[in-house]
C-alpha cells in the first residue's frame, strides 16, 4: 500500500535510458544519489503504473489508509571451488571489534575510515580464503541494506546475465521451492528486494528496517546466488529464458519464457532500440557492444549448458562486491558472511571490463525501428549524438568538472544546449541524458526524436556548434550559481525516495570499485567539492573540457534510427519461419516428447508447493509485528479558509512544503490543459524574470519546485478530491526566497511565449506516444478507471489516452488559435488561485515551523480571496471492451470492475487478499505459465476499483480467463497458519514502508484531503492482522462483479487484436493509436 493512491496523478518517477532528461539533477554526477539508468533489467514483475512502482519495495496495493531461521542443512558438492556446505543458525555473537571480527571470521582489514558525509564508520575488507570483498558501512539508519553483486560480462545478446538473474532466485540449496523470491515478497517487512542486471554487472539487493527480517532476506539471497537450482533444473531456465512450446500436433510451435517476452516488449520501444543501438555503436569492441538483457532474435540460441557455464564462471566470492549498510552489529555480518565464503576456494573468474580503444575519428550509423504502417503522421526519425570520453573511469575532480558541465548543459528546460534543440522546431523531444559514468568508461549522449528526415543532419550541427559556443563563452555566473546550489543540496539533502539510502550508495561506490578504483572515493564528495568550487572561482573549467572531452574528441558516433513500417512484420515472419523450420524438422516422437515437455513444465508450473516445503523460507512471526498503526505528527490549523498542516519532523534544516488548491472549480472542458498550465508555471518567464533567469533564480534559492495535478477518488463521496499541487523544498534561511517564488510562478508567469509552449506540445504528444508503446499497464488501468468514475475521467482526461488525442489536436491549435489557448490558460490560472480552499503542507523541525507564520502570511496575502466557481464534473467513459492497438510485439491486458458499485464494504482484509493474488495466482498464472514479464492486481480502497494487469504478454485472450478463473481460486485455496501469517506480515510489510519526513508529511496530507483517520486505519490494520481463510473465500464472491460486468481494455498489436476477435468475434472494439 503506497503513500499515494493509484488514483492521484502527480509528478511521475520515471527511469530508464529514453528518459534520463527527467531526473538530470539526480544524474549530474555520480556522486549524486540515484537510481540506475544503465539498467539493463530488474527480476521485479511490478512496473511503473500511474507514478507508483509496483514492486515488493512499495506493495500491490495502493490504499491511502497508511504511509506505511533455520532450515535443514543440505549438503552437496559444486563446480569451481564449491566444496560441500552446512549451514546451521547460530546464536548471534557478542559485540567484536573490527579487527576482532575480522580476525575470528576470515578475514584481512583493506581500508578503514570515517565517512563523514554520511556519517558512518566504512571498512573495506577481504576474505582471506576466497579474496572476496566487503564493503561494511555502520551508521544510525535503520533501513539496513545488503547486496552481493558479481561482474557478469556476456560474450553475446543471448541474455545469459539476465535469464541468470531471473533464474537463481527460484530455489535454492537451504531454500529448495519453486520462487524464494516470491514467498519473500508475501512474507517479509522488507523495504526493498529485487535484482538487476547491468551492462557488465548483476546486483542482488535487499533491504528491511528490521533486523533479522533483514538477516532473513540476506540468507536467501546468498544462498540463491552461490547455490542456486537453476544449474540442475532445465526446466527454470526454459520457464525464465525461453522455450519451444507446443500443446497439440495440429497447432503451431511457439516460444515462450519471461526474459524473451520481456525483451520483446523492449525491443517494441523505438526508445529502447534507441539506447541500445546508442551503446552498440560507441563501444563496438567490448563487453558493451552486446545485450546483456537479450535480443529476442538470438536468446533462443542460447544453450542450458552455456547458461550452467556462466554462473560457475562468475557466482563466486572471488568474483564477487559484498555490500552492508546500516544499524546492525557489523560482526554480525562478517559471520554471516563467512559461514558461505569458507566452502569456497579462491578462483581466478577473468571478468574484468576490457577497455574500448578510441576511434580515429567520428562514425555516422544509420538503423532502423519498427514503427506502425497505420499511423496518422508519418513516423519521423531519431538522430542522437554520442561519445566515448575516457578510457578509464573519471577522477575525482574530473568527475565533479563534467558532472556541473553535464547539469549546466542540460540539467534544466533553460540549459544552454537543451535549450538549443528544445526551441529549434528540428524535433518533438530530447533522447539521451547527457552523462553516463557508472559503466567502466562514461559516455555522453544527446539528441532529439521526432525529426523529419530533412531536419536529421541540423540535429548534429546544432549540437555541435552550441557546444563550440559554450567552449568560446561559457555560462552565466547565475547558472554557476545555480548549479552550485541544486547539486549541493541533492548531496546534502541524500533524498533518494522509495530507494534504500544505503542501496543508492552502494551503486555510487560501484562505480569505482567495480573496476579496481576505491569503494569509498564516490562517497566522499565534500572536500573534493569545496575544491571544484575554489577552482571554478579562479579558472575555466568548462571550457577545456569541451574541447578535449567533445569538440576535439574522435571517438564520436552520430546514429540516426529511421521508422521502418515494414519492419515489424519482416521481424514476425522471421521468428514465425525460425518456428516453422523447426517444427518440420521434428518427427512424430519428437513432437510428442515436445508436447510432453511443454505439459511437464506447465504442470510443475502451476503444481504449488506443498506447505512444508514453503516453511523452509525464514519469517517473522505475527507476534513480531506491532498491533498498533504507526502516526505522523500533525497539528491542522484554519485561518481565513485556509488549512495549515504542520508536521514536526527532524528534516536537517530543509522545509519541505506543498501549496494545494482546489481544481474543482476549472471547466470540463479546460481539465485537459491543466498538466500544461502547470508547466508553464516553471518552464515560461514571468512579468519581470525570462524563462531563463527564472530558472536560475530557482535553482540558487531552492532544493526544486514542481507543479502537478493530483486527484483521486475519495470513499463514500461521488465527487473527486482534486488540487493544483506546488511543491518546493528550500533551506530554513531561504524560506522567503522560496515563498517569493511560489508568488510569481502563480500569479505572474506571462504565458504569450508561442513557440516555448508549442515545444512543450510536441514533447508532451512525443513522450505519451512513448509511454502508450512501453507501458501499456497504465495506460490501460487509466483507461479502465475513466470508465468507473468521475476521478478517474479526470486522471484520464489528463495523463490517458483521451489525454494523447487531445495533445496532438492541441499541436496544430498552437497556430490557429493562439490567442485562445492563452485565455484558456489564464482561465485555469484565475479557477484555481485562491486563498478559499487552499492547503499549506509543511515539514520541517519546531524552529523552522516556527518562523513560518511571518512569510507564510505574506504570501497569502498576494493570493485573491477567491477564485473559479465549484463546477460539476459528471462525466466517465463509455464502458466497453477496448483494444488500443499500437505497434508492439507484446501486449497489456487489463480487466477491471468496481466492488463498492456490487455491494462490497470495505475491510482491511482485502489489502492482504489483492497483494497474495498478485503474488500467487496472478504470477503463477500470467508470469510464470503465460510468459508475460509481470501479472498484478490492484484494489483502490477509495474508489472501489479493483483491476487486473499484466505486462509484457504474450497473451491476450489467455490472460483474461486468468483473470475470470480468480475467484475459483479462492474458493478452493487452503492455506495453513504459517502461510496466512506470511501473507499477513507481507501486507503490514507494506503498510509500514520506510519514508523520509518529506514523504511522512506528504502521506500525511494526502489522508488529511482524503479524510483517511487514524481511528480508521487502526480498525483496518486490526481486520488485516485478523485475516482468515474464511476472509478470502468471501472475498471470491465480491471479485464475481468484475468477472461478470468488468470490462477489458487491452494494449496490443494489431495482429493479436484480430487473433482474439477471430476466437471471440466482436469481443473487443478496436482502437489505432499509433
Amino acid at each position: 500500500m503506497s503513500a499515494v493512491p493509484r488514483q492521484v496523478v502527480a509528478a511521475r518517477p520515471v527511469s530508464g535510458w529514453q528518459n534520463r532528461m527527467a531526473g538530470t539533477v539526480a544524474k549530474s554526477a555520480a556522486l549524486v544519489p540515484r537510481a540506475s539508468s544503465t539498467l539493463t533489467s530488474s527480476r521485479s514483475s511490478f512496473p511503473a503504473v500511474n507514478g507508483c512502482i509496483r514492486s515488493a519495495a512499495c506493495g500491490a496495493s495502493k490504499s491511502i489508509i497508511v504511509p506505511g531461521f533455520a532450515a535443514g542443512a543440505v549438503k552437496q558438492s559444486g563446480p569451481l571451488g564449491r566444496r560441500a556446505l552446512s549451514v546451521k543458525a547460530v546464536a548471534a555473537p557478542a559485540k567484536l571489534s573490527t579487527e576482532e571480527a575480522a580476525t575470528k571470521y576470515g578475514f584481512e582489514i583493506v581500508k578503514k575510515e570515517f565517512i563523514s558525509e554520511y556519517n558512518s564508520d566504512a571498512t573495506l575488507f577481504r576474505h582471506k580464503k576466497t579474496g572476496a570483498e566487503v564493503v561494511s558501512l555502520v551508521n544510525d539508519d535503520e533501513n539496513k541494506t545488503f547486496g552481493a553483486v558479481f561482474r557478469t560480462p556476456p560474450k553475446n545478446s543471448t541474455g545469459i546475465p539476465h535469464i541468470l538473474e531471473h533464474s537463481v532466485l527460484c530455489g535454492s540449496r537451504k531454500y529448495p521451492i519453486k520462487e524464494p523470491f516470491v514467498e519473500l515478497m508475501k512474507g517479509s517487512l522488507n523495504t526493498f528486494l529485487n535484482a538487476f542486471t547491468y551492462p557488465d554487472r548483476t546486483c542482488y539487493p535487499v533491504a528491511s528496517c528490521n533486523t533479522q527480517d533483514f538477516y532473513n532476506l540476506v540468507d536467501v539471497y546468498l544462498d540463491a546466488v552461490l547455490y542456486p537450482n537453476c544449474i540442475r533444473d532445465k526446466q527454470t531456465f526454459e520457464q525464465e529464458g525461453w522455450h519451444h512450446e507446443l500443446e497439440d500436433p495440429a497447432e503451431d510451435v511457439t516460444f515462450k519464457g519471461v526474459v524473451f517476452n520481456e525483451m520483446k516488449g523492449v525491443y517494441s520501444s523505438p526508445d529502447s532500440v534507441l539506447g541500445r543501438e546508442c551503446q552498440r555503436v560507441i563501444f563496438p569492441d567490448n563487453t558493451y557492444g552486446v545485450d546483456s538483457g537479450g535480443d529476442p532474435v538470438v536468446i533462443p540460441e542460447l544453450t542450458f549448458e552455456e547458461f550452467k557455464e556462466f554462473h560457475a564462471l562468475y557466482y563466486h566470492p572471488s568474483n564477487g562486491r559484498f555490500w552492508f549498510y546500516g544499524d546492525d552489529e557489523p560482526s554480525e555480518r562478517l559471520r554471516i558472511l563467512d559461514e558461505y565464503f569458507k566452502e569456497f576456494d579462491r578462483v581466478e573468474p577473468n571478468s574484468a571490463v576490457a577497455k574500448q580503444s578510441f576511434f580515429k575519428e567520428p562514425k555516422y550509423v544509420v538503423e532502423k525501428y519498427a514503427a506502425s504502417d497505420n499511423a496518422e503522421e508519418e513516423p519521423k526519425t531519431f538522430l542522437a549524438v554520442n561519445w566515448l570520453l575516457s578510457e578509464e573511469p573519471f577522477d575525482l575532480q574530473t568527475e565533479f568538472g563534467f558532472s556541473f558541465l553535464n547539469f549546466l548543459m542540460l540539467g534544466t528546460s533553460a540549459a544552454p544546449l537543451r535549450k538549443a534543440l528544445e526551441e529549434s522546431g528540428l524535433g518533438e523531444a530530447l533522447v539521451g541524458g547527457g552523462l553516463e559514468d557508472e559503466l567502466r568508461q562514461p559516455t555522453f549522449c544527446i539528441g532529439l526524436k521526432g525529426v523529419k528526415a530533412e531536419d536529421v543532419k541540423k540535429v548534429e550541427e546544432l549540437v555541435m556548434s552550441t557546444l563550440e559556443k559554450l567552449a568560446k563563452e561559457g555560462f552565466e555566473a547565475e547558472a554557476i550559481e545555480a548549479a552550485v546550489n541544486t547539486i549541493e543540496f541533492s548531496l546534502r539533502e541524500n533524498n533518494t525516495g522509495r530507494f534504500p539510502r544505503g542501496l543508492s550508495l552502494m551503486l555510487r561506490s560501484m562505480s569505482a570499485w567495480l573496476y579496481e578504483g576505491d569503494a569509498f572515493e564516490p562517497m566522499k564528495y565534500a572536500a573534493a567539492l569545496e575544491a571544484f568550487k575554489a577552482r571554478m572561482a579562479t579558472e575555466d573549467v568548462f571550457g577545456p573540457l569541451i574541447h578535449k572531452l567533445l569538440l576535439e574528441n574522435p571517438h564520436r558516433v552520430t546514429l540516426e534510427l529511421q521508422p521502418d513500417p515494414a519492419l515489424g512484420k519482416q521481424m514476425d515472419a522471421d521468428e514465425k519461419a525460425k518456428l516453422t523450420a523447426f517444427q518440420k524438422s521434428l518427427g512424430e516422437e519428437e513432437v510428442a516428447l515436445l508436447i510432453e515437455n511443454t505439459k511437464a513444465l506447465k504442470l510443475k508450473q502451476e503444481t504449488p508447493d506443498d506447505a512444508a516445503a514453503l516453511r523452509c523460507i525464514p519469517s517473522l512471526a505475527l507476534a513480531d509485528i506491532p498491533s498498533k498503526a504507526s502516526t505522523i505528527p500533525c497539528a491542522v490549523e484554519e485561518n481565513n479558509g485556509t488549512t495549515f498542516l504542520r508536521h514536526d519532523l527532524f528534516t536537517n534544516n530543509v522545509l519541505y512544503m506543498e501549496a494545494a488548491f482546489p481544481l474543482n472549480t476549472v471547466p470540463a472542458s479546460l481539465v485537459p490543459l491543466v498538466p500544461l498550465f502547470c508547466r508553464c508555471l516553471t518552464n515560461m518567464g514571468t512579468d519581470a524574470l525570462s524563462f531563463v533567469e527564472l530558472t536560475q533564480k530557482i535553482g540558487r534559492k531552492t532544493g526544486g519546485i514542481s507543479v502537478y495535478p493530483m486527484v483521486s477518488d475519495r470513499r463514500d463521496s461521488p465527487e473527486p478530491v482534486s488540487y493544483l499541487m506546488v511543491k518546493g523544498k528550500t533551506m530554513g534561511d531561504k524560506v522567503e526566497d522560496m515563498l517569493e517564488l511560489y508568488t510569481e510562478i502563480l500569479k505572474d508567469i506571462d504565458f504569450n511565449d508561442k513557440d516555448r509552449f508549442r515545444q512543450m506540445v510536441l514533447e508532451t504528444k512525443a513522450n505519451m506516444e512513448s509511454r502508450v508503446v512501453g507501458g501499456g499497464h497504465s495506460v490501460a488501468a487509466s483507461r479502465l478507471d475513466a470508465m468507473n468514475s468521475v476521478a478517474g475521467w479526470v486522471n484520464e482526461q489528463m495523463g490517458g489516452i483521451s489525454y494523447l488525442e487531445y495533445i496532438r489536436d492541441l499541436a496544430r491549435r498552437v497556430d490557429e488559435d493562439w490567442e485562445g489557448i492563452v485565455r484558456d490558460l489564464k482561465a485555469i490560472r484565475a479557477a484555481v488561485l485562491a486563498q478559499k480552499g487552499a492547503v499549506l503542507n509543511l515539514t520541517a523541525d519546531e524552529q523552522t515551523l516556527t518562523a513560518l507564520d511571518g512569510p507564510l502570511n505574506s504570501f497569502l496575502a498576494a493570493l485573491p480571496a477567491t477564485g473559479g466557481q465549484q463546477q460539476t464534473w459528471s462525466t466517465t467513459l463509455e464502458g466497453l471492451n477496448e483494444a488500443l492497438v499500437v505497434p508492439t510485439q507484446v501486449n497489456y491486458v487489463g480487466k477491471g470492475g468496481n466492488l463498492y458499485k456490487a455491494g462490497y464494504e470495505l475491510n482491511g482484509t482485502s489489502y492482504v487478499i489483492s497483494k497474495y493474488l498478485g503474488t500467487s495466482w496472478l504470477w503463477d498464472r500470467v508470469r510464470v505459465s503465460g510468459g508475460a514479464y509481470g501479472g498484478f492486481c490492484d484494489f483502490d480502497s477509495h474508489s472501489g476499483m479493483f483491476t487486473y494487469l499484466s505486462y509484457r504478454d504474450p497473451n491476450l485472450l489467455g490472460t483474461v480467463d486468468v483473470y475470470d478463473g480468480t475467484g475459483d481460486f479462492l474458493r478452493g485455496l487452503e492455506m495453513d497458519e504459517d502461510a496466512m501469517a506470511k501473507a499477513i506480515i507481507g501486507c503490514i510489510g507494506d503498510i509500514d514502508s520506510y519514508q523520509l519526513p518529506d514523504a511522512k508529511g506528504y502521506t500525511s496530507m494526502l489522508r488529511h484531503l482524503l479524510q483517511v483517520s487514524d481511528e480508521e486505519r487502526q480498525i483496518r490494520r486490526e481486520q488485516i492482522l485478523s485475516t482468515t481463510l474464511k476472509d478470502f473465500r468471501e472475498f471470491a464472491e465480491a471479485l464475481e462483479a468484475v468477472k461478470n460486468s468488468g470490462k477489458i481494455v487491452a494494449v496490443a498489436s494489431a495482429e493479436a487484436v484480430k487473433i482474439a476477435n477471430e476466437k471471440r468475434p466482436g469481443f473487443l472494439n478496436v482502437k489505432n493509436i499509433i
